[in-house]
């Protein structure tokens, strides 16, 4: 089993190697795996088991103190899972999947997201929040209220905020003295692209981005921006969300496989067009059907493993 994973795209991180670590772990349990739905799902769930990474248990706290996780998941024939917005699940992916395996639908949200997870056998109400986050929630001071106030402090907490109302200096330098990846909690969304020869699947799962608005949804559970795959290969994206959703950077990625490209230039060529057209930072992994991985990203740092 060929299987590829990332740890998200953005600032350099705290402590690498043991990141690194984790992400061998995920590949290797992938590619133990029997079928690449399986791979995908089991190398995603190491990762979002762990603190180091922005997916499940240590996700991102939204604006009003509650982590929300995300998934999607689609294999070659476009089967097509996903869930969004749902509080106390960890493993994402796996509620992704029963969407996609047990609905007639492509994707759930929120609360009856969380009870579909319950009937289907997922756990749910874990407490998301790691002591990393815990603490820099504490720090915060958002006020009481609704949607309004809660944009009027993020524009006053980090001097401006993007278009959708998030905290657009957050992925740069608006907190000079926690602004490592693993710090800030943002952009360290997880995935996974595999292929065992004959058939891919491709998932991406994240807790988000940090004090975001209080129920946003990134691209991770849309089809074609966090995660794509087809006949000619599988990809997962990482990143400014917003950005990835408004130029579908995971198909956009799988196109350039179908047009005959290996995955690595189908990465480059993608992210090269990411950056032209948004001026934003990402990244992507993807496989092709020669079993070759692919990755590339324009931010500072992306942590990734192959299944040896």
């Amino acid at each position: 089993m060929h299987v590829i994973v990332h740890g998200g795209a953005g600032a350099n991180p705290d402590d690498p190697e043991t990141r690194q670590g984790v992400l061998d772990e995920a590949a290797a349990a992938g590619s133990d795996a029997e079928t690449p739905l399986d791979a995908v799902e089991q190398a995603i769930h190491v990762l979002e088991s762990s603190p180091r990474f922005n997916g499940g248990f240590g996700g991102a706290v939204q604006s009003d103190g509650v982590v929300r996780t995300d998934a999607g998941v689609m294999t070659d024939d476009l089967e097509t899972g996903a869930a969004c917005s749902m509080p106390g699940v960890e493993h994402a992916v796996s509620v992704a999947r029963a969407v996609m395996e047990e609905t007639p639908h492509i994707c759930v949200s929120g609360e009856h997201a969380v009870d579909l997870a319950e009937d289907f056998g997922v756990e749910t109400g874990v407490d998301l929040l790691s002591d990393r986050a815990r603490e820099r929630w504490a720090e915060e001071d958002v006020p009481e209220g609704g949607p309004k106030e809660h944009l009027a402090y993020l524009e006053e907490r980090f001097g401006t905020t993007d278009p959708d109302g998030n905290p657009a200096e957050m992925d740069h330098d608006a907190d000079e003295e926690t602004s490592s990846s693993s710090d800030l909690l943002d952009h360290d969304t997880v995935g996974a692209v595999a292929y065992d020869g004959d058939s891919f699947a491709a998932a991406t799962s994240t807790g988000g981005r940090w004090l975001a608005l209080a129920g946003r949804v990134g691209d991770v559970p849309q089809v074609g921006n966090g995660f794509y795959c087809a006949p000619a290969g599988g990809a997962s994206a990482t990143g400014a969300g917003e950005d990835i959703a408004r130029v579908t950077l995971s198909r956009r990625a799988v196109r350039h496989l179908e047009s005959g490209h290996s995955a690595q230039a189908a990465a480059d060529l993608a992210i090269s067009e990411f950056g032209e057209l948004t001026g934003s930072s990402a990244g992507i992994i993807v496989l092709d059907r020669d079993g070759n991985a692919g990755s590339a990203f324009n931010s500072d740092a992306m942590q990734i493993a192959v299944s040896r």
